[in-house]
């Protein structure tokens, strides 16, 4: 193991992670990915809903049918529980089953001769003359820390950090259908969802139910999923005594790209680098994105068609526009202003180029639902 010398070594075999493992093994190059897991798909902290352009994406075609759910439409609820339904022609949302989605990546990137080690923890790595040296691992050229919001890549070699989180609960629910299966349910509350919102939605498997919340360093407070649960059963006929077939929760990043993302042949993507929209949250699209992004630019680095060094990270999103709107979910989300403008047409906009991503578009007319 010692002896083992690899132009890429891959920390974090999440979405991120394989993205990168997957296109430095097309490109011909020698990688490893290691995971403190022994099943890629336990101990999940992702929501796992996946919006169009990810399954649009050459990264995830083939996917098996079974593991993904198309859901149409949005529906938006007041806190007063007054909702909205709201779509784009052509546009789908898709739930999954994501376990067995990240298995199955990992069974692909396998297949693309990724060296996949599963139960190996990252602890530190030694700078050598040619790159990077993870001891009972081997050397590398290069390392990408994939290893979350919390990255200890980051921490130990002293790149940028996350400081900005929500605090995700979701629950699994087999076997159960929703009075409204073709709709993602989107709940906001500012007693249950401060700074975020809850959300329903029917999964190839089930139901998954989740709530998230603004995270305070410190701060004792955690989401109430089961006053949440009560709170929405009218409207999902989800019981409230009903226990969930499993849990999930963690931390998600929403405070936009670390600096510095990269330095002496290390580069983070994925969580570890803030690639997650801070206000929707969505990270499975960014990481897959950021992930194969920047193993394109190390196989061309790698190979001789750039500079010796790590290369330059592909331009990443500032999300500028969308911390704006963070800080003022986080500073001045108010219920009545909300239950009031709903259903107003400039609302509905707003919310329609969020959750759709069109810009400029007449939106469709959504219907009403009391």
């Amino acid at each position: 193991m010692q002896d083992c010398r690899y132009d890429v070594i891959v920390v974090g075999a999440g979405f991120a992670g394989l993205a990168c493992a997957r296109e430095l093994a097309m490109h011909g190059l020698r990688v490893c990915v290691i995971d403190r897991k022994q099943d890629l798909g336990e101990r999940m902290h992702t929501t796992g809903i996946l919006v169009q352009e990810a399954c649009d994406a050459p990264l995830l075609a083939g996917l098996p049918p079974a593991l993904v759910r198309a859901v149409p439409h949005v529906r938006l609820y007041a806190p007063n529980l007054r909702s909205v339904r709201l779509g784009a022609e052509g546009y789908r949302f898709y739930t999954t089953d994501t376990p067995a989605l990240l298995r199955w990546m990992g069974q692909r990137a396998e297949a693309c001769g990724v060296e996949l080690k599963r139960g190996l923890a990252f602890r530190d790595a030694t700078r050598t003359t040619t790159g990077w040296r993870l001891d009972g691992i081997g050397e590398a050229r290069v390392l990408v820390g994939a290893d979350g919001a919390r990255s200890r890549v980051a921490e130990k070699l002293g790149l940028g950090r996350v400081d900005q989180y929500l605090h995700g609960v979701e629950y699994e629910f087999d076997g159960f259908a929703l009075r409204e299966p073709d709709a993602l349910h989107c709940f906001i509350s500012k007693r249950f969802a401060p700074g975020y919102l809850g959300w329903v939605a029917q999964t190839p498997t089930g139901v998954q139910a989740g709530l998230a919340r603004r995270y305070r360093s410190g701060g004792t407070h955690v989401p109430d999923m089961a006053g949440f649960l009560q709170h929405v059963a009218p409207m999902t006929g989800l019981s409230v005594t009903r226990r969930p077939d499993s849990i999930r929760a963690g931390l998600i990043p929403c405070g936009g790209p670390v600096r510095p993302m990269q330095r002496d042949d290390v580069v983070l993507i994925g969580d570890a680098a803030g690639m997650v929209s801070p206000l929707t949250a969505g990270g499975i699209h960014a990481g897959l994105t950021h992930g194969a992004m920047v193993g394109r630019s190390l196989a061309r680095s790698l190979s001789g068609r750039a500079g010796p060094d790590v290369a330059s990270p592909p331009p990443v999103p500032g999300f500028a526009f969308k911390r704006a709107l963070r800080w003022a979910f986080d500073h001045a989300q108010f219920d009545v202003p909300v239950n009031l403008l709903l259903a107003a047409r400039p609302m509905r906009r707003v919310v329609e180029q969020l959750c759709f991503h069109r810009r400029g578009d007449p939106p469709p007319a959504p219907a009403a639902g009391d």
